[in-house]
């Protein structure tokens, strides 16, 4: 049998249909198949931009030997997790339940015929070393063992099946008070990297929800210490690496404490939190500098990651299989360029040493461009421009062109946040919300990816449900549009209907049956976002959603006044359900007029709704404390409240 990725649109199962191993896609054949011939299932996960999924496919499915065995003896089937996320929770839980740890990708899955799995590894190199069996050694034993129906295989594999159940309901649940705050602000001191911002050692990722808790913090009790977390990790990250100084936007995570060397894939969902992140902070400490980032980053992908108003996913870290090529710097090559366009030998070297180009350089012999200072040189923008030139002449990294309907609807949602402050971005957030809905929301069903000029096949999962609702919710906020609040009810309705059961929400429901993540990974856990929705819709619509926001939070109560830090999104809503929301009802002459009085208030849970009312007031969740007019001070008022 051919391989048969060719035909799957996925952009990453693309980049395998010419490996030698006879892939399948996830379906019904493959399955029967292995049944049929007795032979062992090997399930590989992984997406495009990781640069370890294209180290093992160059190893070892490139391998004509390895390719050879596999083909003979296994059936193997690939997978885009960010194309079936609900196939990668389930495996990941495999693996979690026999390497007593969590995973990662790619994700190498080896199942019996009947797909029950009884392996569950990483990464594997062709060939054993000291600490690890080689893929060509693991494929070898497993043949054999299938073809002799080991018993100690088989049991296991059964065994395995039997762990492999959404999680029962916690045994108890805990107060939830304000204490909790003191409990996430002692966490955050303990892991937070005094040097250079963020927490825990490398590898550092942005943690972008621990550092909007901060940002509630700081605003709800002025408390200095969790603004000089936020504000000291924010300016180290845009020093350069993490954050590209010559095209803007975000990469993944740092290699280093320093945040200078990047995993250098760009991704949709880092780079739409961190505007929102930026923006945020920039309401609150009017830092331009913060505004600037936002902007900076919301035009780089606009430029760079998006098509017909539809944002792609990711773009990769490689370059002609080499790891950052098109981000790096020659210094000999950039210093004949910069004289060769303008700049004197000494205006060149000089602006050079201020952004790190060096002869030695910073990363593999060539140089990550760092500014680390706080006012730009002479000649700072002309040379930015420059190196910008220079990469115009490289071949950009891959972009994984699928359209993700959760990450969109984090961009937009970001989008229309920023137009608060740059009226400019209101029409981009308004035409990629147009976009979205009319490419994946069909029929009252919302689905989860497609790719421009193909339809949509899967149907979406709650967290896009959730990231759809808090999306809508926030173009609310900024256009007053009760279309906009009228959709989002309609996607928390259909995710209530879907994915909730007395407290708990299921991320997946249909061949997958998994629980939704309390836990921030790459971005927020869905189960904070839906709690965040139905808070919104509780101070807006109707108080029984906030009801449900009470019995999701409840539900998972005990963890969370223990360990805060580790589901920082949902610790933010479990706040902002202690605090309770407060809304400004008015007619849309009055929400205007006062509109930058509202963008101004310190305190993070307000919300705007518009009224039939001639009378503007000022509300809680369970009662109404003031009539206001435009003369009215809002924030004086609103403190009053608290």
């Amino acid at each position: 049998m051919p391989n048969l990725l060719k035909h799957e649109d996925s952009p990453y199962l693309q980049q395998h249909k010419d490996n030698p191993v006879h892939w399948y896609p996830w379906c019904d054949e493959a399955f029967e198949l292995a049944k049929k011939h007795n032979k062992a299932i090997f399930i590989s996960i992984g997406y495009s931009s990781c640069h370890w999924c294209h180290v093992m496919e160059h190893e070892v499915f490139e391998n004509i030997e390895i390719a050879t065995k596999l083909n003979e003896d296994f059936i193997c089937i690939k997978i885009d997790k960010e194309e079936r996320p609900d196939i990668d929770k389930f495996y990941q839980e495999v693996y979690m339940i026999l390497n007593q740890g969590s995973g990662g990708w790619p994700t190498s899955i080896f199942s019996t015929p009947e797909n029950k799995p009884f392996y569950a590894g990483t990464y594997i190199p062709t060939k054993s070393q000291e600490d690890m069996m080689g893929f060509g050694d693991l494929i070898d034993i497993i043949s054999l063992k299938i073809a002799q129906n080991d018993k100690v295989l088989f049991d296991n594999a059964q065994d395995i099946q039997a762990y492999l159940q959404p999680s029962s309901r916690p045994t108890q649940a805990a107060t939830l008070s304000d204490n909790i705050i003191r409990t996430f602000m002692n966490q955050c001191n303990h892991n937070f990297d005094i040097s250079f911002g963020g927490f825990g050692q490398a590898p550092k990722f942005p943690q972008i929800s621990t550092l909007k808790g901060l940002l509630d913090i700081y605003l709800l009790n002025k408390e200095d210490k969790a603004l000089h977390m936020l504000t000291h990790t924010l300016d180290s990250m845009v020093q350069g690496g993490m954050y590209d100084l010559v095209q803007n936007g975000f990469c993944r995570y740092s290699t280093e404490s320093t945040w200078l060397v990047p995993h250098f894939a760009k991704m949709s969902y880092d780079n739409a939190l961190f505007i929102e992140l930026f923006t945020l902070s920039y309401k609150a400490t009017k830092n331009e500098k913060y505004l600037n980032i936002a902007k900076d980053t919301a035009n780089f992908m606009i430029k760079f990651m998006s098509k017909n108003n539809l944002f792609y996913s990711a773009s990769d870290a490689d370059s002609d299989g080499v790891e950052g090529k098109y981000f790096v710097y020659d210094y000999e090559e950039t210093l004949l360029f910069f004289q060769e366009h303008g700049f004197n030998e000494d205006d060149a070297l000089e602006i050079l040493s201020h952004l790190r180009i060096t002869a030695s350089g910073n990363f593999e012999g060539s140089s990550i461009v760092r500014f680390e200072q706080e006012s730009r040189p002479e000649h700072y923008e002309k040379a930015i421009r420059l190196l910008d030139k220079i990469r115009q002449e490289r071949d950009y990294p891959f972009i994984d062109k699928k359209i993700i309907t959760s990450w969109n609807a984090m961009m937009i949602k970001s989008l229309f946040l920023l137009s608060n402050y740059d009226e400019s971005f209101k029409k981009i957030a308004i035409e990629h919300m147009d976009a979205i809905l009319e490419k994946l929301y069909k029929d009252k069903h919302l689905y989860h990816t497609s790719m421009i000029g193909l339809q949509a096949k899967t149907r979406a999962f709650l967290e896009d449900y959730a990231y759809m609702a808090t999306s809508l919710i926030q173009a609310y906020q900024c256009s007053l549009d009760k279309t906009y609040l009228s959709l989002a009810q309609e996607m928390v309705d259909k995710a209530l209907a879907d994915f909730f059961q007395e407290g708990k929400w299921f991320f997946s429901r249909g061949e997958f049956i998994t629980d939704a993540d309390i836990f921030d990974s790459s971005y927020a856990g869905c189960v904070g976002v839906i709690v965040d929705a139905l808070l919104s819709l509780g101070i807006l619509v109707d108080q029984k959603y906030r009801d449900l926001a009470f019995m999701s939070l409840e539900y998972h109560s005990a963890d969370l006044v223990k360990r805060p830090l580790r589901y920082p999104y949902l610790f933010n809503q479990a706040i902002r359900y202690i605090k309770e929301d407060r809304v400004i009802k008015g007619s849309e002459d009055f929400l205007q007029k006062v509109n930058s009085s509202f963008e101004n208030l310190d305190y993070p849970f307000v919300q705007r709704y518009l009224s039939s009312e001639n009378q503007a007031i000022l509300c809680g969740t369970q009662s109404c404390y003031t009539n206001l007019d435009i003369k009215s001070n809002l924030e004086e008022e609103l403190q009053k409240t608290l």
